[in-house]
């Protein structure tokens, strides 16, 4: 039998990523089996221990490519030059982003509790609310506020963010939630 080819095993490895994330999103983790994952991949339950080892580092790695794709979501909301600007579109971007089915479930819902609280932090730490810090700095949050005026506007989007999943058939809730948003940024920066 002929060994894979390196672009064999990383296609491997991604559907059984895609698998992952959608069986992760709809079920959630504790109702998630290794088997479910590996029949939607069509690989064998060895396959996926071969490239993730366990299933908690199996979600690790969907949360983890989740929160770049958040990260990448507000990095490019906030393309504007003009610092307050750039704040605002990245905050809605990331609500926007984060209430995506798929991703508020596995990054707000299940994460904290399957990666561990400072796991969890750590790596939104290194993605969206590194570049909500980088861009209160920009505007003119002193340094040593900005670290807890980051913490705090993370904090309420994050709730915001759960706010609008738990009221899926609410059409008003989302516009509420952005309105909300918009009222903390005013305390933060002026429009």
């Amino acid at each position: 039998m002929p060994r894979a080819t390196a672009a064999d095993a990383a296609e491997t490895a991604r559907s059984i990523l895609v698998a992952a994330t959608a069986h992760f999103a709809e079920h959630g983790y504790a109702s998630t089996s290794v088997d479910d994952i590996a029949k939607a991949a069509d690989v064998t339950r060895g396959a996926v221990y071969h490239h993730y080892a366990s299933k908690p580092r199996l979600f690790e790695a969907v949360a983890s490519g989740l929160q770049l794709h958040v990260a990448d979501a507000v990095e490019s909301a906030a393309a504007s030059s003009d610092p307050s600007v750039a704040l605002r579109a990245g905050s809605h971007a990331f609500l926007d982003t984060i209430t995506e089915a798929r991703t508020v479930r596995i990054l707000l819902v299940d994460a904290p509790a399957v990666l561990s609280w400072s796991t969890w932090r750590r790596m939104d730490d290194e993605g969206a609310a590194a570049h909500l810090r980088d861009a209160l700095r920009a505007i003119g949050v002193q340094a040593e506020l900005a670290v807890a005026t980051a913490a705090a506007l993370s904090g309420a989007m994050n709730e915001l963010a759960l706010w609008i999943s738990e009221r899926p058939s609410d059409a008003s809730s989302r516009s509420q939630a952005h309105e909300a948003l918009d009222a903390l940024l005013d305390a933060v920066v002026p429009r």
